[in-house]
């Protein structure tokens, strides 16, 4: 029985140790407290930001009350003081609910998400007027379901994604799909042992030729974890081709579990995070060369100097310098003795390890969603805390 993701987050919770070099989070700011009422709450994704300086993004819940328990979410504006607009919310009639991933947006200003509808999810656009249309409907599990990844820009103004299930294998698919909403499956999982399987937060990482990277939480050729595989870095080529770039081990030498986005620098080698496993069992960061070799650039020990247990990949500077947000761990106590509220976290392109700032709650608790970096200062979500428990939007800047 596979594993569930659930299960995986769930497992967030688990002991934490000690490791890492602290820093004062003297330049950190909570720009935005949700209410959990018409203004959204509890945002899973991160955001991102337009020419003008606007942050935007979605919350999972928040919104309309008549839609669920805690209604479906909605879709905000924020200017750089920190007031924030509604765009659009959902309804969960006909439409999108509970977007957890991150937005797209066009030139033209119209953003694009991925969110739960119904059994099977759905992609959506919201155009500069706040209006919805359904762009597609995983209605029959053919072209994939559960759209836990976020969407990038494909060639002739297509939209590149993936899906967690369904598809030939059940472990979900890549998908194209253009602006009259026609899909067309590039990839379908088939996981353990020989290929990647089942997508999970972040999005898809293109380069200049079209390949489009990503990891999957399991699938490669490493049952150390569970029979399904410790999951995969993989890349899909230009014409199809997909290549298992590297198969997480699991276990004290390697990571497993990798969740959200990769990067990746001008040598062509590739960053990113896994949620579990490595030395103190708590995730690692993690390089894999252009030749497919593996290097661990820092094993997550947890509380009290230190972060454990990463549900987002890592964004980098010029300078070869990673950053990133762990959903548990740091100094914060108000989330329980010795477990952290989670943290924001540098790692230094010799290695250097840097907690910027530990959550303590007030300021937020448990960072689900990517880091946005601009030349400036870094942005980023809490899932809850601040001072009406419902989440923040927080900036940080160097």
């Amino acid at each position: 029985m596979r594993k569930t993701l659930t299960s995986i987050i769930l497992a967030t919770a688990a002991m934490l140790l000690f490791s890492g070099t602290t820093a004062r989070a003297q330049t950190f700011t909570t720009l935005y407290n949700f209410t959990g009422g018409p203004d959204g709450g509890g945002p899973h994704a991160g955001v991102i930001q337009d020419a003008a300086g606007n942050l935007y993004g979605n919350t999972f819940y928040g919104g309309d009350r008549k839609c669920a328990a805690g209604g479906c979410g909605v879709v905000f504006k924020m200017n750089s003081a920190g007031k924030e607009t509604v765009v659009h919310t959902f309804s969960g009639r006909d439409d999108a609910w509970q977007p957890s991933i991150p937005l797209v947006r066009s030139k033209a200003g119209d953003l694009y998400g991925t969110a739960e509808n119904g059994a099977y999810g759905a992609i959506f656009k919201i155009d500069t007027a706040g209006n919805e249309m359904l762009l597609y409907s995983f209605n029959d599990g053919s072209g994939g379901c559960s759209p836990l990844q976020g969407l990038v820009w494909g060639e002739s103004n297509t939209l590149v994604g993936t899906t967690e299930e369904c598809g030939s294998s059940n472990y979900g698919t890549i998908f194209r799909v253009d602006s009259a909403g026609n899909l067309t499956v590039l990839h379908s999982f088939a996981g353990y042992p020989t290929d990647a399987g089942s997508p999970f937060y972040g999005h898809l990482t293109p380069d200049k030729l079209g390949n489009l990277y990503g990891v999957t939480v399991y699938g490669g050729s490493s049952k150390e974890c569970t029979p399904e595989g410790c999951g995969a870095l993989y890349k899909l080529s230009r014409n199809g081709t997909l290549t298992v770039l590297h198969s997480f081990a699991g276990g004290t030498s390697d990571g497993c579990y990798p969740m959200g986005s990769v990067v990746q620098d001008k040598a062509g080698n590739l960053y990113g995070t896994t949620n579990q496993c490595g030395s103190q069992s708590g995730g690692i960061i993690w390089k894999v060369s252009k030749k497919g070799k593996e290097a661990v650039l820092h094993n997550f020990a947890g509380s009290p100097s230190d972060g454990v247990y990463p549900l987002a990949g890592v964004t980098r500077d010029s300078r070869g310098n990673l950053y990133g947000v762990t959903y548990d761990g740091g100094s914060g106590n108000n989330c329980g003795i010795g477990v952290g509220c989670g943290t924001l976290y540098r790692l230094s392109a010799t290695g250097r390890f840097t907690l910027l700032h530990s959550f303590d709650l007030n300021d937020g608790a448990y960072p689900l969603g990517e880091v946005l970096r601009t030349k400036r200062a870094l942005f980023g979500t809490t899932k809850y805390g601040g001072k009406h428990y419902s989440g923040t939007v927080w900036k940080y800047t160097p």
